[in-house]
Parts: C-alpha cells; sequence; structure tokens
C-alpha cells in the first residue's frame, strides 16, 4: 500500500478568504469519491498557525506504485491540481506501509 501526501501553500495574497481557496478546496474535497484507484482519500485545513505551516494538506491510501500513476492523471484530478495550481505550490510524499 501507498500512503500519499500532499501539502499545498498559498502562493502570496492567497488566503482562505479568496474564493479560488475554496473553490480548490471543495474539489479535492471530492477527489475521492471520483477517482476509483484511493481506497481513503482525507483532506484538510491546517490549523497551526507556525511560519513553516503548510495551507491544506490532502491524504490517498493507494494499492501500489501503478495506481498512483493512475490517479496522477485521472481526469478529475487534473481538475482539482488545475484548481490549486493557480494559487498553491506543494509538496508531496509517497510513502509505502
Amino acid at each position: 500500500m501507498i500512503r500519499h501526501y500532499v501539502l499545498f501553500k498559498f502562493k502570496p495574497g492567497v488566503s482562505w478568504d479568496d474564493p479560488r481557496a475554496q473553490e480548490a478546496e471543495r474539489t479535492a474535497a471530492k477527489v475521492g469519491g471520483e477517482v476509483p484507484e484511493l481506497r481513503e482519500w482525507t483532506v484538510g485545513r491546517n490549523k497551526s498557525t507556525r511560519p513553516i505551516a503548510y495551507d491544506f494538506v490532502v491524504v490517498g491510501l493507494l494499492d501500489d506504485m501503478d495506481a498512483v500513476e493512475r490517479y496522477l492523471v485521472h481526469p478529475f484530478h487534473q481538475q482539482a491540481i488545475s484548481a490549486w495550481r493557480e494559487i498553491s505550490d506543494w509538496v508531496i510524499a509517497d510513502v509505502e506501509e
């Protein structure tokens, strides 16, 4: 199993008051129901106020790296990424469990 972590950090000038951020959050929340490779899907806003903290996280569980690759190119996932690309930068980790 692969646990897929993505942490998003808003670009300067973007906050949760921005409608684009709210739409990106709504879209991200739906990914788990749209991408069949995802066994689990969790999303959430960060509560930490530390300067190094990221703003949003998604965590998915997939069978293997082949499933990760299918998830990455899924059209709904690509739609979600498009929304985040405009307003944030991100880091990822794919961890074997």
